[in-house]
């Protein structure tokens, strides 16, 4: 065999291998191993029963989810249900009062549980309207960036849609702009709720474009165009656009979210199934 040939077939067995094993580079073809829930979905089912919630959000087959407040459960006890469910509890939301004296103890806390992240999901709006309110906000970011990467936790804020208003005291600035800007990317993650930054008039693409691995974690919830919250492909949002950029944006994590559903179950498996099937 001469070198010439040596290579095609070479290069014919390992392409083989790649489509054989569901690696290419086609479009289409990827999709997401891992599906996470956001809890705020199923809130009122953990209150009436904690442990068999969690049963059922793994039965349906998510895999990660994410705590918005513990419910007077101990990290002890809460780690103890997720083992018993087989869910991984990768990270909680933690108010913005928090950050400060309470941080260590929240950190001990999702070390307990086994939480990657903290994620602050609000900045208080007598913050926001001062003067220097966002920048203020960014510096506690930092700030509660650099106490969690000590403690061996990465820190993220989540948006909504204010942050996506022009604000003259910031020049003109949208104030997400200012947050991205003023803090440290080695301290400050950010868990972009795609369908935030849609209502807000945003494009999420741009974002990955200019903050690129930026964004581990994202919220996925849908919108119809009259602007009524439903569950993830029964929208107008274009998700196989916005995931073909997910190795770009720095994807690792993706968290279903309704903020009110119906039926929280039925929400949350209509959700999974449709993303289950999402190729991109």
């Amino acid at each position: 065999m001469n070198r010439r040939s040596f290579l095609e077939t070479s290069f014919g067995a390992t392409l083989s291998e790649l489509v054989s094993s569901g690696v290419g580079w086609a479009a289409g073809d990827h999709s997401i191993e891992t599906i996470g829930l956001q809890l705020y979905t199923v809130r009122s089912e953990l209150k009436r029963d904690f442990e068999n919630t969690l049963a059922r959000v793994a039965e349906i087959g998510y895999r990660e989810v994410e705590f918005a407040g513990l419910l007077d459960h101990s990290p002890r006890a809460v780690r103890a249900v997720l083992d018993g469910a087989g869910l991984a509890g990768v990270s909680s939301h933690v108010d913005f009062k928090s950050l400060g004296d309470p941080l260590p103890k929240i950190l001990d806390g999702a070390h307990t549980i086994g939480q990657k992240y903290i994620v602050c999901p609000w900045i208080d709006e007598e913050i926001r309207k001062q003067p220097d309110g966002w920048k203020r906000a960014a510096e506690t970011f930092n700030r509660a960036g650099e106490v969690s990467q000590k403690a061996g936790i990465k820190f993220a804020y989540h948006n909504h849609t204010f942050e996506f208003v022009k604000e003259r005291v910031l020049g003109g600035k949208l104030p997400y702009d200012v947050l991205l800007a003023e803090t440290d990317p080695k301290l400050v993650q950010m868990e972009m709720d795609l369908c935030w930054i849609t209502e807000g008039g945003q494009d999420p693409l741009a974002y990955f474009d200019r903050y690129p691995g930026r964004f581990p974690l994202v919220h996925v919830k849908d919108m119809t165009k009259d602007h009524q919250m439903t569950e993830v492909g029964s929208g107008a949002i274009d998700w196989r656009r916005i995931f073909a950029q997910s190795e770009k944006a720095g994807m690792r994590h993706y968290f279903v979210e309704h903020d009110e559903p119906r039926a929280p179950f039925d929400s949350i498996l209509t959700s999974y199934e449709s993303l289950r099937k999402l190729r991109f």
